[in-house]
């Protein structure tokens, strides 16, 4: 089946981008690889989105897939791992080996989780290795965890998981903290909180669940006890299928003011794109130019294919 346009990624930019797309009434396929609402699902409560005072965060996610539920917006959940978007039928082949076309295309895959890359890691991911504090930080009530990194969600991971946990170690690579001032004076005064600088874990260790990290300061390794590793280093654009888009060298595509990148009928929104600002409410912005744009592309190339015909 040749769709109209389909969009990779159902979070804040892939939902907005469906929303406008649909109203159009152009036939549209979202493909997602994990569930609608992308990071605003790993968020407490979103205080900076227009039209809420404050609001968790999984339920603005719901309430924006609503409006495209709505419409009758058609989800296939499932991971891009290959594509092919030079050609006027685009083609992107998913996980489970379907292959999915169309006119137009997309992307709007935000970012992914970046990882310590230290021994342990990948053996202890689920089993208290975790990349959000907000999902998993009920399951350590009362323990000692451990947060790494020195920017805003390293510290609010920290002060979310002080109300639950016994004890929160923060573990900053650098001698200084990265995040906002307010986020800072705030963790100062939580007395379940404790700041290491100039600290790195080198090996995370346990058999079936995280024991202990290692760590590497000044050059001097010392054993942490731990029951948790929450990783809060950032994050990375996760575009590896899409090679024949434009990037920077940090990965992020390359585009324009209206979405559009160096293929034709190929354009990018919110997170997963070169821009200096990567908040929700860019991103639908993002969403609703990308379609908008890839609207008039699609118009244009069924002009043209019924005057051939």
């Amino acid at each position: 089946m040749l769709h109209d346009i389909i969009i990779v990624g159902a979070g804040p930019a892939g939902i907005s981008a469906s929303i406008y797309a649909l109203r159009a009434g152009l036939d549209v396929l979202v493909v997602e690889r994990e569930f609608y609402g992308g990071k605003m699902n790993y968020t407490d409560q979103i205080a900076n989105y227009p039209g809420f005072v404050k609001i968790p965060g999984n339920k603005l996610s719901e309430n924006m897939f609503k409006c495209a539920e709505n419409l009758g917006v058609n989800i296939e959940y499932s991971d891009v791992v290959s594509s092919n978007l030079s050609d006027i039928i685009k083609k992107i082949t998913t996980s489970n080996g379907t292959e999915y076309q169309s006119l137009s295309v997309i992307i709007a895959t935000g970012l992914k989780n970046r990882e310590l890359q230290c021994k342990g890691e990948k053996k202890l991911t689920g089993k208290g290795v975790s990349y959000c504090a907000f999902c998993d930080g009920f399951l350590f009530k009362n323990k000692n965890v451990v947060v790494v990194g020195g920017g805003n969600s390293a510290l609010e991971d920290a002060i979310y998981l002080s109300g639950i946990c016994n004890k929160v170690t923060i573990l900053v690579r650098k001698n200084v903290l990265r995040a906002d001032q307010i986020l800072q004076e705030h963790v100062k005064n939580i007395d379940k909180i404790e700041i290491m600088f100039e600290t790195q874990i080198s090996e995370i260790v346990g058999s079936d669940k995280v024991e202990k990290v290692i760590l590497n300061s000044n050059g001097n390794t010392s054993d942490f006890s731990t029951d948790a590793v929450f990783v809060a280093i950032g994050q990375e654009p996760s575009n590896v299928a899409f090679d024949e888009i434009s990037s920077n060298k940090f990965g992020y595509f390359i585009s324009d003011e209206n979405c559009s990148t160096n293929l034709d009928g190929v354009y990018v929104a919110g997170d997963c794109r070169k821009k200096d600002l990567r908040q929700i409410v860019t991103a639908v912005s993002d969403g609703a130019i990308a379609a908008t744009q890839a609207i008039k592309y699609v118009k244009k190339v069924k002009n043209k294919i019924s005057v051939k015909n």
